[in-house]
């Protein structure tokens, strides 16, 4: 597990930055206490983090669920009774990975998959660019493209331009070079820049801004622009600060359906951003979705009886994690380990660190997954790839994830059914012999009620006097729905002087009489074996 320590511990720390703001902005975004955000984290770091089998995915509070959350706390009447339906959706994680429910996150075309990672890039570098600037009025984690806050994602950065913090501005811009400076260029001159992250550098020289500029000068950064950690006084107000679900609430039937709710997309969202880590992983490790269930199921339960918000695996930090070199579950589980320490020891030094230079690392991450040069790629494979990537896409920045997702998800099925469509059959057209056209129609492997269009259209239309040979040597599955088109066109073809043979595996057969009677028997005796 310590193998690649080395790799894990840098990683940790970036994932550690990008995930603190990410917690307390999706507790602000969620209507929770802001320290639940902060537990979602810790127990996605550690206690997902060790039973997951995924080596790179970090789990953490959902930015997906955040507009469910804050309309259940106001539903079930507080968030203690909340927390019920967080550790029942949970244990109905734990259903849906004994049922070996994982097999899902196998059925996401690719195309929607890569449009889900670019559309999560594109929406990190909109969503980042207030907080660069210092505009701080819409909480990290707010992924929707209707806020929170009242403005959408392209009105937020228009407000911003009127709203710039100078003092924020200056230490984003100092933080971003670095981070540029350090990942193209010193990170190949030695090792120790390799040990030593960028995004840890721009973090310490943040901070070291904040002391020396202070908060009042016209270059100095207001405490609304910073980190806000809460900061207990002793043990008590740190224990204080967990809450426990009221269990008494358990016979609301509206409690079970947010359960449910909870349960079904956290586990879709999961599953979704399993299989895009997996793709983003430079050493191809397949992560076992059954288990990632189980994983997050346990996480939830506990999350959910402690006061947490509920937990997914999560693309943004997965991502961050990757590029920065984690190679082990340690970088998850080191993530979350920091989290803990941090907010125990250090959560008056964290509220130092200016929200600019994390949004400056994000930037960085949204860029690593939505670089232009994709879009170039998936065109070159043809519009079958390109529409549902483009609509994925689309979907995300107008949308939410998982609207975006389900609209992609629509065209690719879309895309399915035309190409289906269009491989039902092979048609070869051979010139007049005879005084008859000789036409063999090769029908496809599986051919089911979908190909009926497609076959009907060419059926219809055949010219009179032709000789038709229809092969199903290759064809394992016919459709009840094609036998019938096949027995109706039978008529028809007596009618237009059509001659049929039918050859297949079981033989081959000239003008039938029924094909019906040819695939529900065995071949007669009149039938020529092929």
């Amino acid at each position: 597990m310590f193998k690649y320590i080395k790799n894990d511990l840098p990683a940790s720390i970036v994932v550690f930055f990008v995930a603190l703001p990410l917690c307390l902005g999706i507790a602000l975004a969620s209507g929770a206490p802001l320290f639940s955000g902060l537990i979602a984290g810790i127990i996605g770091g550690t206690v997902v983090g060790s039973l997951s089998g995924s080596k790179i995915g970090v789990s953490g509070p959902a930015a997906g669920l955040a507009a469910i959350v804050l309309t259940a706390i106001g539903t079930l009447g507080g968030y203690e009774n909340f927390l019920v339906a967080v550790v029942l959706g949970g244990i109905i994680q734990l259903i849906f990975g004994f049922l070996k429910a994982g097999v899902i996150g196998y059925y996401f075309p690719s195309s929607v998959i890569k449009g889900m990672l670019t559309g999560i890039g594109i929406i990190i570098i909109l969503k980042q660019i207030p907080h660069f600037f210092g505009y701080d009025s819409d909480p990290e984690g707010d992924f929707a493209f209707f806020q929170v806050d009242g403005e959408n994602t392209f009105s937020e950065i228009f407000k911003s331009i009127n709203n710039i913090s100078l003092g924020s501005t200056i230490i984003g811009l100092i933080g971003l070079g670095i981070l540029i400076l350090w990942g193209n260029v010193l990170s190949k001159k030695g090792k120790i820049f390799n040990i030593v992250q960028g995004p840890l550098v721009a973090v310490v020289a943040g901070i070291v801004y904040y002391f020396v500029t202070g908060s009042g000068s016209k270059f100095g950064i207001s405490a609304s622009h910073l980190v806000s950690v809460p900061v207990p006084d002793n043990l008590d107000s740190f224990l204080g600060q967990f809450s426990f679900p009221n269990f008494s609430a358990i016979t609301n039937s509206e409690v079970w359906v947010v359960g449910f709710t909870i349960a079904l997309v956290a586990s879709l969202e999961t599953l979704l951003c399993v299989e895009a880590t997996d793709k983003l992983d430079p050493h191809k490790n397949v992560t076992p979705t059954n288990r990632e269930l189980l994983a997050q199921g346990t996480g939830n339960i506990l999350s959910g009886l402690v006061g947490g918000l509920p937990i997914t695996q999560v693309i943004v930090r997965s991502s961050a994690n990757i590029q920065s070199g984690g190679r082990t579950k340690m970088s998850a589980i080191i993530h979350g380990l920091l989290l803990l320490i941090s907010v125990i020891l250090i959560p008056t030094l964290l509220n130092k660190i200016p929200l600019s230079v994390l949004a400056a690392i994000l930037l960085i991450v949204g860029y690593k997954l939505a670089k232009p040069a994709l879009f170039k790629q998936m065109y070159k494979l043809g519009w079958k790839q390109f529409i549902p990537f483009t609509v994925t896409v689309f979907g995300i920045v107008f949308t939410d994830l998982l609207v975006g997702i389900g609209l992609g998800l629509s065209v690719g099925i879309v895309v399915i059914l035309l190409k289906s469509y269009q491989n039902s059959h092979f048609l070869h057209i051979e010139d007049k012999s005879n005084g008859k056209h000789k036409i063999k129609m090769t029908l496809a492997e599986e051919v089911t009620f979908f190909n009926k269009g497609a076959i009907l259209k060419e059926l219809d239309s055949l010219p009179i006097d032709t000789f038709l040979e229809i092969d199903l040597i290759k064809t394992r599955y016919l459709d009840n729905d094609i036998i019938e088109i096949l027995e109706d066109f039978l008529f028809k073809a007596k009618e237009r002087n059509i001659d049929i043979k039918l050859i297949s595996k079981r033989g081959i057969v000239e003008n039938p009489e029924s094909f019906i009677h040819f695939f529900n028997e065995r071949p007669k005796s009149n039938l020529s074996l092929s």
